[in-house]
């Protein structure tokens, strides 16, 4: 069965399997920190109400038969204790059935996860894990040699990743051709990191350069990752520099480092060894058991018939965005930033103790981790940890239509919710909560360097209106 194996690629394989594992770790890591209080029994848009109104077969997920905050934290643990071992290269030691056993439950438990977590969960990073996730579980262990099948699946993903993104800006807005969409990207884009400032103010001669390689990467580059190697492993490398790029300066929670895991699929081992010469040479293992073979293949097809609808959507003229096209997240459409908006809106949330709720000077504004308030705050780096509710501030900044999260949001912070408000940075009123709470929108622009040496701040920051007008408890129980 020489066509099954490719021993050539054992250090992909290492690096596929704990760079997959370590950001599931990450993910079950956000589960417990943040999921409780965005969608547990006391949430903003608790599982239970959605469960009753949505069907099991339309969502698959453990907690159609019951849920607690309870039970999602040992669910999420026990995910958590898994992928780290995973992570350890402890399963990898067993028989082949053992990392795939492993690698099945990270995608079962946090496939429950994801289809009850509504618009927390909506992000297509989450369908690119679990991909991902599923793939990876059939790379087997040290006992046989990587299936061929599973490494060149690994490329289709990473194709689908970066061609799908790279034909969405294309075809998106004007700016991605007009190759002024960096002007205004690192200033725009949901969550800055602490180099994102200083991106910016790069001269715009780099900032077209940036679109320029961004279209290579994504537009020519993916279609030599099957190319015969060195040449493939010279595109994954292409894509690997171009997603640190990204990392550098950006909060993308774990897609850009999942994309540099997966392009290490197209990188074999002679190449490697040619670069950094002091990794060691392995025995080379045999292709496996005839039932692995049988397994993998059968997974193989199975993800090839899946295929179709994402490959159609590639060359479709209305190209869906991080669309899955099943219920469980297989195979699914890829891409982000079709358009770059060109100002930045925030919603900044206050309240006030005061009794009048026109007396300005009662006013505090509550700061988030991740996102612009304060504009003396450096933004920080959070990836690839996932900051949800920052993430959705963001959505909601640019008028997304379903609010119900935030109206339940504002109905916390006046309860003085503890779960809602370890979510927040600064909590202006630590003793008790406020009376009213209210919610304004800022236009948000970078400093200039001259401000910034004058003011030392990073934003400079002028009123556009009210979004929310000053509500009490009193509002919420009407409500």
């Amino acid at each position: 069965m020489d066509w099954f194996g490719a021993g050539e690629y054992e250090i992909a394989r290492q690096v596929l399997q704990r760079g997959v594992a370590a950001c599931y770790l990450i993910a079950f890591v956000s589960a417990v920190n943040q999921f409780p209080a965005l969608l547990g029994d006391h949430g903003l848009l608790p599982v239970a109400r959605f469960v009753a109104r949505v069907r099991f077969s339309e969502s698959p997920s453990i907690f159609h038969w019951h849920y607690s905050d309870r039970m999602l934290r040992s669910l999420a643990w026990s995910g958590a204790a898994v992928a780290a071992t995973l992570v350890a290269g402890l399963p990898q030691f067993g028989p082949p059935w053992l990392p795939m056993v492993a690698f099945l439950l990270l995608f079962v438990g946090y496939l429950s996860i994801v289809n009850v977590g509504q618009s927390f969960y909506s992000f297509g990073w989450e369908s690119l894990l679990l991909e991902a996730g599923f793939v990876v579980a059939f790379l087997g262990s040290e006992q046989v040699a990587p299936p061929l099948f599973v490494i060149l699946f690994c490329r289709w993903l990473l194709f689908r990743l970066e061609f799908g993104a790279g034909l969405i800006k294309i075809r998106g807005g004007r700016e991605w051709r007009d190759l002024t969409a960096l002007y205004y990207h690192h200033e725009t884009q949901p969550m800055p990191n602490p180099l994102s400032w200083f991106a910016h103010h790069l001269p715009p001669w780099f900032h077209r350069g940036e679109v320029i390689g961004n279209h290579f990467a994504q537009l020519v580059v993916p279609f030599f990752l099957f190319a015969p190697q060195p040449v493939a492993s010279v595109a994954a490398l292409i894509v690997i520099l171009s997603q640190f790029w990204l990392v550098l300066t950006g909060n993308f929670a774990w897609l850009n480092w999942i994309t540099i895991v997966l392009a290490f699929s197209a990188v074999d081992d002679a190449t490697l060894r040619a670069v950094l010469p002091w990794l060691p040479a392995g025995e080379a293992a045999p292709d496996g058991p005839l039932w692995f073979v049988i397994v993998v293949s059968l997974a193989t097809a199975l993800l090839l018939v899946l295929s179709y609808w994402p490959l159609r959507n590639l060359v479709a003229r209305r190209q869906l965005m991080n669309a899955s096209f099943n219920r469980y997240h297989l195979v699914n459409a890829y891409g982000a930033f079709g358009t770059v908006t060109r100002q930045r809106h925030e919603v900044v949330v206050e309240g006030s103790d005061a009794a009048d709720p026109t007396d300005e000077t009662g006013w505090r504004a509550y700061e988030f981790r991740g996102k612009p308030g304060d504009p003396e705050h450096r933004p920080r780096q959070f990836a690839p940890y996932h900051l949800r509710l920052d993430w959705l501030m963001w959505f909601l900044a640019l008028g997304d239509p379903g609010t119900r999260w935030f109206e339940m949001f504002l109905a916390r912070l006046l309860e003085g919710d503890r779960p809602t408000l370890r979510m927040v940075r600064v909590n202006p009123f630590p003793q008790a909560p406020p009376r009213y709470v209210r919610a304004r929108v800022y236009r948000y622009r970078y400093s200039t360097p001259d401000e910034r040496r004058e003011t030392r701040e990073w934003w400079v920051r002028s009123e556009v209106g009210l979004l929310v007008a000053p509500i009490t408890l009193a509002w919420r129980s009407r409500a």
